[in-house]
């Protein structure tokens, strides 16, 4: 086995209660502007510095679904661990708990919350829970993702290099 394959993690790898954390990233005008410019959400909330003042917020908005976009597993570490293992991204849902505003930096955590073996399929169902916070150390948003990854015996046996 290379050492790239060992350092791989499969859904059997993964315990409940592991932890990841993703990097802090700083969430400016840039990503407000490019997710109106992908989503055509440009409601003023979000870039109009005197409207934003006269909402119970006070000041300019994140749009919710750029926030949750910043739980993508892919944009973590671990993300180059499970490639050789990722099946599919098949669902989330998440909360918001406290408003993001522009300049924020936000930082993502992942936990192993369930493990489900698939064996006859070759994968495992797995539940992440997710959740993002500021960098004034305050959780603004919880929620989950799930996957299909492949378990690792099957990634083994698919591969035709290991064939005997």
């Amino acid at each position: 086995m290379t050492d790239r394959a060992s350092a791989q993690i499969f859904a059997d790898d993964l315990t409940i209660g592991q932890r990841f954390v993703g990097e802090a990233r700083r969430i400016g005008d840039d990503q407000f502007r490019a997710f109106a410019d992908m989503t055509g959400d440009d409601h003023p909330i979000h870039y109009d510095d005197a409207y934003a003042a006269k909402t119970r917020f006070g000041k300019r908005l994140a749009h919710g679904l750029l926030v949750m976009s910043m739980t993508a597993l892919g944009a973590t570490a671990i993300s180059r661990q499970i490639e050789d293992a990722m099946v599919a991204f098949v669902e989330e849902g998440a909360r918001f708990l406290k408003p993001v505003f522009v300049g924020d930096t936000l930082t993502s955590r992942f936990e192993v919350a369930a493990v489900d073996p698939k064996p006859a399929r070759g994968i495992a169902l797995v539940r992440f829970n997710v959740s993002l916070s500021n960098d004034r150390n305050e959780v603004v948003l919880e929620g989950h993702h799930c996957y299909l990854l492949l378990l690792r015996s099957s990634a083994k046996a698919s591969r035709p290099q290991d064939a005997v």
